[in-house]
């Protein structure tokens, strides 16, 4: 059991998400070290989509890093390192884009597609209601008669 409990604590610790930052980038002023990577953790791996180029193994966030790094020695602010990558590279490099009209697809977009599915909802709905709210019509006299002439024919009680 406890072999069990070693392998599973293993397994979880591997898996875990570890910082993708290799010794051999690491700046050697801890100062600096830190701001590269609180900015690091603000600018998107443009491989991974959806991960900080802090967290990411992908070659282009290792290269990423490695600017963020080398624009800060250069005596960059973090405001001027964030805006030479964004000149680079695009908004799409910031995890949290500026709202501005180039984006306002990202930010708007979410928005729209869930009115749309809203509406087309509430119209599912409404047309589904109506079409079951009435029951068809009452037999005329002289279908009553057929029908009964039909069943007294098989034998069935009228």
């Amino acid at each position: 059991m406890r072999k069990l409990s070693i392998a599973v604590l293993a397994l979880l610790l591997a898996a875990a998400p570890a910082a993708a930052v290799e010794p051999d980038e690491m700046l050697a002023d801890p100062v600096l070290e830190q701001r590269a990577q609180e900015l690091g953790k603000e600018l998107r791996c443009l491989v991974c989509q959806n991960q900080s180029i802090e967290e990411s193994n992908a070659e282009l966030a290792r290269d990423l890093r490695i600017l963020l790094r080398q624009r800060l020695v250069a005596g960059d602010s973090d405001e001027e390192a964030k805006a030479w990558l964004v000149d680079r590279y695009g908004d799409y490099v910031l995890l949290n884009p500026p709202f501005k009209p180039a984006t306002y697809v990202l930010w708007l977009g979410p928005l729209a597609l869930a009115g749309i599915a809203g509406t087309a909802g509430v119209a599912y709905l409404r047309r589904r209601g109506r079409s079951v709210a009435e029951p068809p019509p009452p037999l005329s006299a002289a279908e009553q008669a057929r029908l009964d002439a039909w069943r007294a024919q098989r034998g069935e009680p009228t």
